[in-house]
């Protein structure tokens, strides 16, 4: 015990154990946070703010060098896989910071330069602006992440830009299962729970899904994932290296190649219906060394939808 108090891994080894014990440990963190934001003004608890019941992390300052990084990996995949492909395109998820920093005084980096650095890093790839069509009640209050029932309006620009058709209308169903989103934990606060509702049609439940690394073959959504620690993942079935969606019903034979992150797993199924098969590949989990066998078609459309999240820590990308 004396060698151990002496290099302090008693006291962090205490901490740790007091930590898992503690009986009143969640009630205490709540009591802190709301006491901090509520009671001595803080503009943040955590690093998480609220507005009007909405928590959003700030996200600051700029990390340019992750953006350049970022753009080095996307060159790669173009110049390794994509030379012949004549229709690329990239768009950009901006996290809530963006719009909540607009009307704060939290901290905030300048998202406009950010933009203009993946434009211009991307000279070949067309920009497809979704920024100014998302405002914060198009997210989750307790999350990262976006509403599918917000995206159509996304969904319609995209397929705007990159000429494809969409005239298929989505009927709208709600979950019966609490949300509690990454803010809610983080923040400690006793935030209300969303609720998720999602869009769907004849497309979307005849489309298949396989995911590579698991060998599965599953819909487009997944009940089953309703009830894991992240209900998000009830689209697509969460992050995976490489998933391909076929529509069985589709008229034409045309593909799209989606480098993405999670913001996508919401977003592309209301795509489906513009192609035969669309491969979303996620290189925060597979390296872009070995998509050989993933990117075959140079007639492919190609889309990067990236978050700003990723974009400035962009280490994860390989």
């Amino acid at each position: 015990q004396l060698e151990s108090s002496l290099n302090g891994t008693f006291m962090e080894n205490f901490e740790s154990a007091s930590l898992d014990q503690f009986p009143f440990r969640d009630l205490m963190r709540t009591i802190k946070a709301v006491t901090s934001l509520y009671g001595f003004q803080q503009l943040d608890n955590n690093g998480i703010t609220i507005q009007n019941g909405i928590a959003s992390q700030i996200e600051y300052p700029l990390n340019q060098s992750s953006y350049e990084y970022a753009l080095s990996r996307f060159s790669y995949l173009y110049e390794t896989y994509l030379q012949n492909n004549k229709d690329i395109y990239v768009s950009i998820v901006p996290d809530k910071n963006y719009f909540t920093s607009q009307n704060s005084l939290t901290p905030s980096y300048d998202y406009q330069y950010a933009f203009h650095l993946l434009e211009e890093g991307m000279d070949y790839a067309k920009m497809i602006d979704i920024a100014s069509l998302l405002s914060i009640e198009d997210y989750y209050k307790t999350d990262t992440h976006w509403k599918q029932e917000s995206l159509q309006p996304i969904a319609l620009e995209i397929a705007k830009q990159m000429n494809i058709s969409l005239s298929t209308e989505f009927k709208e169903k709600d979950l019966d299962v609490p949300f509690y989103g990454v803010y809610y934990g983080q923040s400690a606060l006793p935030l209300k729970p969303d609720n998720i509702t999602y869009l769907t049609n004849e497309i979307i439940e005849s489309c298949i899904v396989t995911n590579y690394e698991t060998k599965e073959t599953l819909g487009i959504y997944n009940q089953a994932k309703l009830n894991s620690i992240d209900p998000y993942e009830f689209y697509l079935s969460g992050a995976s290296p490489i998933i391909t969606i076929d529509n069985p019903l589709s008229t034409i034979n045309k593909e799209l190649i989606v480098f993405r992150d999670s913001f996508a797993s919401s977003l592309i199924p209301l795509l489906v219906e513009g192609y035969s098969r669309i491969t979303l590949i996620d290189i925060r989990y597979i390296s872009s060394e070995y998509l050989d066998d993933f990117i075959t078609k140079e007639s492919a459309d190609v889309l990067f939808l990236y978050s700003t999240l990723i974009l400035n820590s962009s280490a994860v990308l390989k």
